[in-house]
């Protein structure tokens, strides 16, 4: 039921933010941040002044596995929250295999954190080809992270563990590539 809830709400964010075409800077940051993240760390090698430390979490895989940000200190993560169901959220995927594949040796970490049913996301990953690591996120996370309001949302992690960018949204895999590059 709690999961039902989850998806209807993500479900009428994700519509207000499509039909609205908020971006980015419209959206308020997690409490945490006090405000929000900052918009020009790809052209800097300083982090942001309101960059925070991402939480840690860790989720179940649908395959059996686990999805445990701290696994991946040291390196840049990617950490996306999606849907099975966002068409927005499907757009993004091949940008994010192909990201992964040409940077993975370099440092990079892409984490997805489907907020869908696990017997969906597991055909899903399969279907897409995912090849980067998916766990099933639940409400709680979402809300240690700012509460998710519309998906696809996408937070860059520095090497140190510091959120330095928040996306809402669909972006081009430029976008992320160079986020990583300036971060690597």
């Amino acid at each position: 039921m709690k999961r039902l809830a989850v998806i209807l709400t993500m479900l009428l964010a994700s519509a207000l933010f499509i039909g609205s075409g908020c971006s980015k800077d419209e959206v308020p940051a997690p409490a945490a941040a006090g405000g929000s993240v900052a918009s020009d760390y790809g052209t800097t090698t300083q982090r942001p002044a309101d960059a925070y430390r991402a939480p840690d979490f860790s989720i179940p895989s649908p395959d059996g596995s686990t999805v445990k940000l701290s696994d991946y200190t040291g390196k840049v993560v990617i950490l996306d929250f999606w849907a099975t169901w966002c068409p927005p959220c499907k757009a993004e995927i091949p940008f994010f295999i192909e990201l992964y594949n040409e940077h993975k040796n370099d440092g990079l970490v892409l984490l997805g954190a489907a907020l869908d049913e696990e017997s969906k996301v597991s055909g899903f990953i399969r279907d897409f080809k995912v090849n980067y690591p998916t766990g099933i996120a639940d409400q709680k996370l979402a809300m240690q992270y700012g509460g998710i309001r519309g998906i696809p949302t996408t937070f860059v992690i520095d090497r140190e563990g510091y959120v330095v960018r928040q996306y809402v949204g669909f972006r081009p895999k430029q976008v992320f590539e160079q986020d990583f590059l300036a971060l690597k």
